[in-house]
């Protein structure tokens, strides 16, 4: 009897280590692979650019007459132009690097009489007559094309001229949510330097870390003239040293820590298109670049199998391409099973609460190579928008946030301040 006992427990413990090792044979393999965000942006220094003009023919500004033009800003962003003072032979208007200052060091915008910061240049490149409705154009030219030089009171022939200030006004208007409006007026008419002005050019550049990424766009003092500003300082002509400043005009954000999470289920484990943020923590993300706290709050959730917050050792955020050095880059190692699939986040460090995000069904495990085109760009919905990178609340340009509360939805593009790049030109998602 008690043989058959063991015969039978020996039996049904064979049978269970067969039915364990056919259980396991059914278990879907753990297969290694590796992702990688990379920052590809070929970014732009300056934020915005443009051109001015009169309404006449030629286009020039007359004495009595004013032109006006809006523009975005964020506080440590400077507003910069040149316009020639065109009964001359290469002066030209310009406020003094790095341009006019738009904000008080407490963050409340500047209006009103800004002529001050405004100076008279001479171009180095032609032999300056007393200025009057007789210059000849082009005139005489230097022999050795000299330098940039403010003309304070007498040119280097002699020639004098009235503070600028006393030639053009300036007057800045507030329009609200960090957008300025500036004319530009032609106050010379009956003075010893009546004048009209050009056809004129104007930018304003990106900061990053506190500092304008192209300070003196326009000119630099004690340089020689460079980028088709001759032709403006010469003749009126601000068309090649527009090119020259739309050329440097575009797109530069860095990408937040990128929040990586690894999940088994049939739906993004953060957000949906159409809902309000949850208030886990994406908002952190969106509008701060901080994923802590939404890692935080996806670790145990059923589902969630990793997460991971990955940052660019040396500058934490991912830095866009910048004068053709290569952008930021981070990668990280992964687990990976039959039906899991990979959710990603990182912020458009540049804007109020814009993201970056797999949309859609996600990553799967089983995809590999360039999965770029499963990022979507997504409004968050938590805070006012601003033109990016010119905001005086996004945080990232040390300012705060304007709240609000709206649906999280996909960003147009274009979009009602600018026209962005294809996102895959912006960030590359690769899986190996």
């Amino acid at each position: 009897m008690k043989r058959n006992v063991f015969y039978s427990i020996a039996i049904l413990s064979v049978a269970g280590l067969l039915a364990s090792c056919h259980k396991d044979n059914d278990m879907p393999p753990v297969q290694s692979g590796t992702i990688t965000i990379e920052n590809i942006l070929d970014s732009k220094p300056l934020v915005e650019s443009g051109t001015f003009k009169g309404e006449g023919t030629p286009p020039v500004i007359l004495p009595g007459q004013s032109v006006s033009f809006s523009f975005s800003a964020a506080k440590n962003q400077r507003l910069t132009f040149a316009t020639m003072y065109g009964w001359s032979n290469d002066l030209f208007f310009a406020p003094d690097n790095p341009g006019i200052k738009l904000y008080n060091d407490d963050g409340s915008p500047i209006t009103g009489d800004v002529s001050a910061q405004v100076k008279l240049w001479d171009n180095g490149t032609r032999i300056n007559q007393a200025p009057g409705a007789a210059v000849m154009h082009p005139g005489t030219p230097e022999a050795t094309p000299k330098s940039i030089k403010e003309v304070s009171g007498k040119d280097d022939f002699g020639n004098n001229y009235l503070p600028a200030s006393k030639l053009m006004n300036i007057a800045l208007k507030y329009d609200g949510n960090s957008t300025f409006t500036v004319t530009i007026k032609n106050i010379s008419g009956g003075t010893a330097n009546e004048t009209p002005f050009s056809p004129g050019v104007w930018a304003i550049s990106y900061t990053a870390g506190g500092n304008l990424l192209l300070p003196e766009p326009i000119y630099s003092a004690g340089k020689p003239t460079a980028n088709g500003l001759t032709n403006i300082a010469e003749m009126g002509d601000n068309s090649a040293l527009n090119t020259y400043l739309s050329n440097n005009t575009g797109i530069f954000t860095p990408l937040s820590p990128v929040l990586v999470v690894v999940y088994n289920g049939d739906s993004n484990p953060f957000f949906k298109t159409g809902e309000n943020d949850r208030g886990e923590g994406l908002k952190d993300l969106a509008q701060k670049g901080n994923a802590d706290i939404l890692a935080a709050a996806l670790k145990g959730k059923a589902g969630i199998k990793n997460v991971y917050i990955l940052k660019d050792p040396a500058n934490t955020v991912l830095l866009p391409k910048i004068n053709g050095a290569a952008g930021g880059k981070v990668s990280q190692a992964l687990s990976l099973q039959q039906g899991d699939k990979i959710a990603i986040a990182t912020m458009y460090g540049f804007s109020n609460d814009w993201f970056f995000a797999t949309s859609g069904s996600d990553i799967s495990a089983t995809q590999k190579g360039d999965v770029s085109g499963s990022i979507g760009l997504f409004d968050n919905g938590t805070a006012v928008n601003q033109f990016p990178g010119a905001g005086v609340t996004q945080a990232n340009l040390a300012g705060t946030p304007l709240q609000e509360s709206k649906p999280i939805q996909a960003v147009p593009n274009p979009n009602q301040f600018t026209t962005l790049p294809a996102l895959t030109s912006i960030i590359k998602i690769t899986l190996q």
